[in-house]
C-alpha cells in the first residue's frame, strides 16, 4: 500500500507525469513484485472497465452537453438570467451564479462551466469596473453549481465507480444545488455592496420582457426536470436519460432555434470525442490501480486506520473531508472521483453514513478542492483565461470560501437536505 502511494505521489509531483498514465505506472509494483497481476489480467481489467451499461451514460450526456452548447442555447440562457437577476447589486455577478445553476442541466461538468462563463461573461464583469481578481472568483465558485445539478458527469462516475444508484445521486443533487445558489448569490450581494459595484440593469424587468425570455429559454431548464420526472416514474435509467437528451438536443437545434447545422453538430461531435477520450483513459487506467489496491487491501487498510485514530463519526468525516480537500487541490475531478472515492467511502459507510449523502458531499468537496491553491484545476482555468494572479484571486475568493465552510457543514450536519427527494420519489 505504501509503495502504492510513494508511487504516485512521485509520478505526479517529481515526474510531472499526466494524471492517466501516473495511476497505470503506480500500479506496476503490485504485479511485478507479487505476481498477483500477470500482464494479461491488466489488459482485460482496462477493457473490463469499458463494458459498464451505466457508464454508457457519460459519453451520452457530454455529447447533449456539447450538442445544446452549440444550438444557441447558452445565449438565450444569459438573456434569462440577466433579466432576473440584473438589477441586483452585482448584477453581472449574479447573472453568473444564476447562469451556473442552469448550466448544472446542460454541461454537467464545473470545469467546462468556469471555462464558458470565463469567456463569456468574464470580459464584460471587467468593462462593468469589476476587479479582474472579484472576477475570476465569482466565475470559478459559481462553476460549482454545475458539478451538484442533474445531469453532473462526476455523479454518474461516483455512482460507477462506488456502486450507488445515479438516479438517486441525481435526484440527491437538486435541493443543494439550489441552496449553494442562493448562498453564492448572497455572497455576492454582500462582495458587490462593499465594493460599489452597480446593477446590470437600472430597474426591474418587465414581465412581459421576462415572459418571453423564459419561454425562448424552456428548452434547456426543462432539461434536468425532464430527468426528474422520467427517475421518479421509472420512465428511463440514467443511462436512457443520456441517450433521450441527446435525441432532444437534436430536435431543439433542427427543429426549435434551427441553429444546428453540419459545422456545429461537427464541433459538437469533435468536442465530445475530445471529452470523452480524456475521461475513459482516466477510467481504464484508474481500474487497473483499483484492482491492485483491492489485491493490496487498501480499503480495509484504510479503514482499520483511521478507525484506531477515532471511532467518533464527526472526527472520521471530518479526515476523511481533509483527505478530499487536499487531493482536489492536485488532481483533476474525474481522477480525484475515480481515485480516491473507493478508497475513502469504505470509511465513511463503516461509519454509518449514507452513501448518497455522502456522494453528493464528497463529489462537491472535490470540485472545490479545483478552487484553491496550490494546483486547483477550476483555478488555474479561470485564472488562465482572466490574466489573474493566484495570489490575487485568492484574496478575493475569501468570503466565497467562508461561505462554502458554512455550506459544507450544513449538507453534512443536516442529511435530510440531501436524502429528502431521493426518499420521497424513488
Amino acid at each position: 500500500m505504501l509503495l502504492l502511494i510513494a508511487g504516485l505521489f512521485t509520478l505526479f509531483l517529481v515526474c510531472g507525469l499526466p494524471v492517466a498514465f501516473a495511476l497505470g505506472l503506480a500500479s506496476i509494483p503490485v504485479f511485478v513484485m507479487t505476481g498477483a497481476m500477470p500482464p494479461t489480467v491488466v489488459i482485460q481489467k482496462m477493457v473490463t472497465a469499458t463494458q459498464s451499461f451505466p457508464l454508457l451514460a457519460v459519453p451520452f450526456f457530454i455529447l447533449a452537453g456539447n450538442l445544446m452548447n452549440v444550438t444557441g442555447i447558452t445565449h438565450r440562457l444569459v438573456k434569462f438570467a440577466s433579466l432576473l437577476t440584473g438589477w441586483m447589486a452585482g448584477g453581472l455577478a449574479q447573472v453568473s451564479i444564476v447562469l451556473s445553476f442552469m448550466m448544472g442541466g446542460i454541461s454537467g461538468s464545473a470545469v467546462a462551466d468556469a471555462s464558458m462563463e470565463a469567456r463569456l461573461l468574464g470580459p464584460s464583469m471587467i468593462k462593468k469596473g469589476y476587479s479582474k481578481a472579484n472576477t475570476a472568483a465569482v466565475l470559478a465558485f459559481g462553476s460549482i453549481i454545475t458539478a451538484t445539478i442533474p445531469p453532473s458527469i462526476g455523479l454518474i462516475l461516483f455512482g460507477f465507480v462506488n456502486e450507488v444508484s445515479i438516479g438517486r445521486l441525481f435526484l440527491a443533487g437538486v435541493l443543494p444545488g439550489i441552496f449553494l445558489t442562493i448562498v453564492l448569490m448572497i455572497t455576492s450581494w454582500f462582495v458587490a455592496r462593499k465594493n460599489g459595484y452597480t446593477p446590470d440593469l437600472p430597474e426591474l424587468p418587465k414581465i412581459k420582457d421576462l415572459t418571453a425570455s423564459f419561454f425562448e429559454s424552456i428548452w434547456a431548464l426543462a432539461f434536468p426536470v425532464i430527468l426528474i420526472i422520467g427517475f421518479r416514474f421509472g420512465i428511463f435509467t440514467a443511462t436512457e436519460a443520456g441517450a433521450f437528451l441527446v435525441f432532444y438536443a437534436l430536435g431543439v437545434g433542427l427543429f426549435v432555434y434551427r441553429e444546428l447545422d453540419f459545422t456545429r453538430l461537427k464541433e459538437a461531435i469533435c468536442g465530445s470525442i475530445s471529452d470523452l477520450g480524456m475521461v475513459m483513459l482516466l477510467i481504464i487506467m484508474a481500474a487497473v490501480l483499483g484492482y491492485a489496491m483491492t489485491i493490496e487491501r487498501a480499503p480495509q487498510q484504510i479503514t482499520e486506520f483511521v478507525t484506531t485514530l477515532t471511532e467518533n463519526r464527526t472526527a472520521i468525516l471530518i479526515l476523511v473531508v481533509g483527505v478530499l480537500v487536499v487531493s482536489g487541490m492536485f488532481l483533476e475531478g474525474a481522477a480525484n472521483i475515480l481515485l480516491v472515492t473507493p478508497i475513502v467511502m469504505p470509511v465513511l459507510v463503516s461509519a454509518g453514513y449514507d452513501p448518497v449523502h455522502m456522494g453528493i458531499l464528497i463529489v462537491t468537496l472535490i470540485n472545490f478542492g479545483g478552487l484553491t491553491p496550490p494546483v486547483g484545476v477550476i483555478m488555474f482555468t479561470v485564472c488562465g483565461i482572466l490574466g489573474v494572479k493566484t495570489g490575487e484571486y485568492t484574496r478575493a475568493s475569501i468570503p466565497f470560501f467562508i461561505a462554502m465552510v458554512l455550506f459544507f457543514i450544513l449538507m453534512a450536519a443536516v442529511p435530510g437536505l440531501t436524502l429528502l427527494l431521493p426518499n420521497t420519489l424513488m
